[in-house]
């Protein structure tokens, strides 16, 4: 959806008093890692809301050599999870200007990131916005980048 029908959307949940869990991320090469860390990210509030780095974004990120699979597409596969509300691609190299206008209740993030190693810009904004941050534990070896080294091998 377009950020601006997202926040359209994020004040209806505002308004019924539900909570509104926030997380972002390449999501390249859809995985079983990926589904469940999104479907706990699900379940710490009402609705989950992903915004996912645009191709340029990505290559910004990880390497001219990715994304494998395009925005459009990457965006399709979350949104079509049973545990995702709403999938909004961004173009920056982060996401703090969304950040500060959803105001999430709650923003997620994976267990290979902690509280010093997430972008320290978009902590001050979700700290000012009164979000509460969480670490949901990292599934160990499903990650887009051990899928490319098995692919790599043969």
């Amino acid at each position: 959806m377009s950020f601006e029908k997202a926040l359209a959307w994020r004040n209806k949940i505002l308004r019924s008093g539900r909570k509104l869990v926030v997380t972002n991320g390449c999501f390249d090469l859809l995985h079983r890692g990926h589904a469940e860390y999104l479907s706990n990210a699900r379940r710490c509030g009402d609705a989950l809301l992903i915004l996912v780095n645009s191709d340029s974004s990505v290559r910004k990120v990880k390497g001219r050599n990715r994304p494998i699979v395009d925005e459009k597409d990457r965006s399709f596969l979350l949104a079509s999870l049973s545990c995702v509300d709403a999938v909004v691609i961004f173009g920056a190299s982060n996401c703090v200007g969304l950040l500060r206008k959803i105001r999430p209740d709650i923003y997620v993030k994976g267990g290979d990131y902690d509280i010093d190693s997430i972008v320290q810009e978009e902590r001050g904004v979700l700290e000012a916005v009164g979000a509460k941050i969480r670490f949901i534990k990292f599934v160990p070896g499903l990650s887009t980048t051990e899928i490319l080294k098995k692919i790599s091998r043969g």
